[in-house]
């Protein structure tokens, strides 16, 4: 497959190019899910940012309770979000330096090799949720792989409001609309 490379995307008119549309059956929980995405696209269109989706996303799941699992240098943001969903959720919210294990206990690689240096717990923040029996986690900008821990040992379903990017202010998606990146980090032509 590599359907990023098609100029077609026949598939847009109903063409199947891949011969297993008889194989994907849609189970009730996915159905769900498929059913409130669906209705926010028809209903909002082009109108509604991913904060606002992400609220009626929740609402029309009927989720109760949402956790934030948030890089601590998004501080900020994660306590602006944590206040909005808070009027319409149970909310709780968790630091990626939760714990305070020290990098050496793992014989991580330190920014500063003589002081104190907490790691990133994302495993750790997975488990304060699910605790908390949260029924949708959020990320708020955790670093590239912990992103991946997270999502992996999270109960709840995990979506991404805010992903990490320090040099691109957190848009990681600039760098492909940077004609600079693409011709002189990517050797790619526009």
């Amino acid at each position: 497959m590599k359907c990023a490379l098609c100029y077609e995307k026949e598939c847009r008119g109903g063409k199947d190019c891949t011969g297993i549309t008889e194989c994907i059956s849609y189970e009730r929980d996915d159905l769900g899910s498929m059913k409130a995405s669906a209705a926010i696209e028809a209903r909002y269109y082009m109108q509604k940012t991913r904060l606002e989706e992400l609220i009626l996303y929740s609402r029309e799941m009927g989720y109760e309770r949402i956790g934030i699992a948030f890089c601590v240098g998004l501080e900020k943001e994660a306590e602006i979000i944590h206040r909005i969903l808070d009027k319409y959720f149970d909310v709780y919210s968790v630091c990626c330096k939760v714990c305070g294990i020290e990098k050496g206990e793992y014989g991580l690689e330190k920014l500063n090799p003589c002081e104190f240096d907490p790691t990133c717990n994302p495993i750790g923040q997975a488990m304060m949720l699910d605790k908390k029996n949260t029924q949708l986690n959020i990320i708020i900008g955790l670093c590239m792989g912990h992103d991946i821990l997270f999502t992996q040992k999270s109960k709840a379903p995990v979506t991404t409001l805010i992903v990490k990017d320090r040099v691109l202010g957190h848009n990681p998606a600039a760098a492909i609309y940077s004609g600079y990146y693409l011709k002189n980090r990517f050797s790619l032509d526009e």
